[in-house]
């Protein structure tokens, strides 16, 4: 039997929108339904549009070579990759699911007390709850023009 996503030659498959609260020491509890395929821990770092990505190990070791390799006499190629690089951080799940968030991490993402995780196929981003939101009302806004732009992608 083929499981979801092992088609397209990934297994692990997060899909979804989910809100959790920050504790106080930066602790945040990913979705129960999300935890089976991150029993091998995590790697969380610094995205794009200020959000947080968190990679599997697997996920990771495909990714982090990319980047490593990008050209260094490219100033955009160096500060990407260093931007991805230097934020990135093992995590381990404790009995209850959660993973401590950095406190470097948490301010780059501004995040505070809430938190979107949310499930993007092959990664988990974690959102400010306002930040998200915004970024959702001009998503769904655009959606048609965004769709006709990507007409080429056949879905």
């Amino acid at each position: 039997m083929v499981e979801s996503g092992e088609k397209w030659g990934f297994k692990e498959m997060f899909i979804g929108e989910y809100r959790h609260s920050i504790d106080e020491k930066g602790r945040i509890a990913l979705p129960a339904k999300f935890r089976g395929k991150l029993s091998d821990g995590v790697v969380i770092t610094k995205g794009l549009e200020n959000v947080l990505v968190v990679y599997t190990k697997e996920e990771w070791e495909k990714i982090a070579p990319k980047l490593s390799s990008m050209p260094y006499t490219q100033a955009n190629a160096r500060a990407f990759s260093r931007m991805v690089l230097s934020g990135a951080n093992d995590c381990s799940l404790d009995k209850q699911g959660r993973i401590n968030i950095p406190q470097n991490l948490r301010e780059f993402a501004k995040l505070k007390t809430n938190a979107v995780i949310v499930g993007v196929y092959s990664r988990i981003e974690v959102w400010d709850t306002k930040e998200w939101e915004e970024y959702k009302a001009r998503v769904e806004k655009d959606s048609t023009q965004i769709a006709e732009q990507l007409e080429s992608l056949e879905m």
